[in-house]
Order: structure tokens, then sequence, then C-alpha cells
């Protein structure tokens, strides 16, 4: 930083930074998979960091270790205070016992509470498959937890009251 004190101008250190930063970003961006996880209108974007054990990563501005779970930038236990969603989210890391083996950053969008965490759920196995598909994928198989869950509300219909199965309402004569 004593280096960055001898240029006057603020527009050489910030240039200077961000060539720092972009460095960073490709040497992480290397070591990450990213998958998918969908459920009802729920769409979850899953990264997972495998770095060795002693790194940390920085994701907006917060220091993440081995077994850190970020959901849209808050720790997992801000972002779901249930424990039953907890244990949704990481029943595919219990179950391969690698729960303290990875970094995961997630970015959620849609759905509610439950649709969000069987999102993130898929995405964290797909991405454990993706890592070691001959040791996790029959485990995570046989607990189905590769299976997108495609049940989606069903549209209303016109005519039948706001209700998608209602019938109509015939005439008494």
């Amino acid at each position: 930083m004593q280096d960055y004190l001898f240029l006057k101008e603020k527009n050489t250190i910030l240039k200077i930074n961000s060539i720092i930063n972009m460095q960073t970003r490709k040497n992480i961006k290397s070591q990450y998979i990213q998958t998918v996880g969908k459920r009802k209108s729920a769409v979850a974007l899953v990264r997972v960091y495998d770095l060795s054990k002693n790194k940390t990563i920085s994701i907006s501005n917060t220091v993440l270790k081995h077994g850190d779970i970020l959901i849209n930038k808050k720790h997992i236990k801000e972002a779901f205070p249930s424990e039953v969603y907890q244990k949704i989210i990481i029943k595919p890391l219990l179950l391969t016992n690698t729960e303290n083996n990875y970094i995961i950053s997630v970015n959620l969008y849609g759905g509610g509470d439950r649709g969000r965490a069987d999102a993130i759920s898929l995405g964290i196995a797909k991405a454990l498959v993706t890592i070691d598909a001959d040791k996790n994928r029959p485990i995570l198989k046989k607990n189905g937890l590769l299976t997108r869950d495609s049940r989606v509300k069903e549209r209303r219909k016109v005519g039948t009251g706001g209700k998608a199965r209602r019938k109509k309402q015939s005439p008494k004569r």
C-alpha cells in the first residue's frame, strides 16, 4: 500500500486496484463449479468453491472459510432462520460427508421459502456430481436429490371463479 502513496492521481490508483482485482477474479473463477437448481418459480445459481483447506475467499466483503454457505450475500442462518430449511439445503452435503469441504455461494431469484430451499439443494447436488460423479451420483440419486420436481402451480382458467379446476356453474333448468 505504501507504493500507492507515491502516486498522486486517484485515477492511477483506481486503475491499479482494478487490475489487481481482475487478476484475483480470474484465479478464483477457475476454482469453482457453477450449477443451476430450480423448483416451482425459484431459481438458484449455485457456485461451489473447491479450494485447499487453509484458503479463504472474499465474496461481497464477507470472508468465507470451508463449510460456509452464502445465500444472496447473507449467511445461511440469516437467509433461512428455520432449521427445517437449513437441513433441506445441506442434505446433499451431509449424505456425501462433504459438509466442511467446500465454500458455497448462492444467488436466488423468485419463489417462496420451500421452493428456494429445494432449488438450492438441487443446485448443490448437481455441483457435487460434477466434482466427483463416481462417488456422489449413486448416493444422491438414491435419495432423489438429482431429480427436478417439475410440479408448478396450475394456471387459473377463465370463467371458473378464479380457481384452476373448479367447474363452471350451470343453470338449474
